[in-house]
């Protein structure tokens, strides 16, 4: 067998086992075994946030390749300010009773960082635009995920939101793949993802749909309707990835890292829920008033 696929299988299984353990109640399950009440599963889910923030934003530093200009070294202060203000949000519990304007102002910004990416990339070429754009491209996606589960240390209780948020983007990226393989003639983006067909991203539409229906079946007590989840993260998850295919490609990189031995960096592995968050944590918010 190829070394390097038994290499991507391994650190693959490792890689879903860590979001596994950290998104869901297991993994405090599994620690409680070992030492009851060490580590609540609020914690382990901060600490990965955590990491892939950290790790996302230096890979980000290194992609746009900064000068040597006061930009390169305010980049991470700034995003650590951004994810502690939302993190004192995570651990008040304050992301699920308040409501404030400043979360449409800051979703939006993402959606000006993409148009900016794609239309306006000459932008991004001074060190102020990098700036500008690591800090929405990263903090900001990385701190709403603070907002998407609910927890309560009343019963010690956490939701499966985000794991199955992370399902459903799994799904959507092997369903396209698949169905663009087999039945791809289209393509969708030539000169920055070659391999993307139409076929494959309404392939990887209906497919993952297929999956949310079952997720809202049978998951009673998650937020907001997966069916509707389901369908927002197959029209965003290939948008993610273009995104980082043409953040890679505008400055000559071909991985964002390699920390995840065969598969890349975080920003490489995370590129789909980094523009999918946003967009579900809009809809999270919207359904709370309609």
């Amino acid at each position: 067998m190829d070394k390097n696929l038994i290499q991507r299988t391994i650190s693959g299984i490792v890689y879903i086992a860590v979001i596994f353990l950290c998104t869901t109640p297991f993994g405090t399950q599994l620690i409680d075994k070992i030492s009851p009440g060490l580590v609540p599963q609020q914690y382990l889910y901060y600490g990965l946030i955590t990491f892939f923030l950290l790790i996302g934003t230096w890979e980000c530093i290194k992609i746009m390749k900064f000068g040597n200009g006061y930009e390169k070294w305010i980049v991470l202060p700034i995003v650590l300010f951004i994810f502690y203000t939302f993190s004192k949000r995570y651990f008040y519990h304050d992301f699920y009773f308040n409501f404030r304007l400043t979360e449409i102002l800051a979703l939006s910004l993402v959606l000006i960082a993409v148009i900016t990416l794609f239309k306006f990339t000459s932008e991004l070429y001074m060190d102020s635009g990098k700036l500008i754009f690591t800090v929405i491209y990263v903090a900001l996606p990385f701190s709403f995920a603070l907002g998407l589960p609910k927890y309560s240390t009343y019963d010690n209780t956490f939701s499966y939101e985000v794991f199955f948020l992370f399902i459903l983007i799994w799904s959507s990226d092997t369903f396209a793949y698949l169905t663009g393989k087999f039945f791809g003639k289209h393509k969708m983006a030539p000169k920055i993802s070659p391999k993307k067909t139409w076929e494959g991203y309404f392939g990887g539409v209906v497919l993952t749909l297929v999956l949310a229906y079952f997720i809202e079946k049978y998951q009673h007590d998650l937020r907001g309707n997966w069916m509707a989840v389901g369908f927002l993260v197959a029209v965003f998850a290939p948008l993610g990835d273009l995104v980082e295919s043409q953040l890679k490609r505008t400055f000559g990189a071909k991985d964002s890292g390699n920390i995840i031995p065969g598969h890349g960096g975080v920003l490489d592995r995370l590129d789909s829920f980094l523009i999918c968050v946003p967009v579900v944590y809009l809809y999270f918010i919207l359904i709370k008033f309609i």
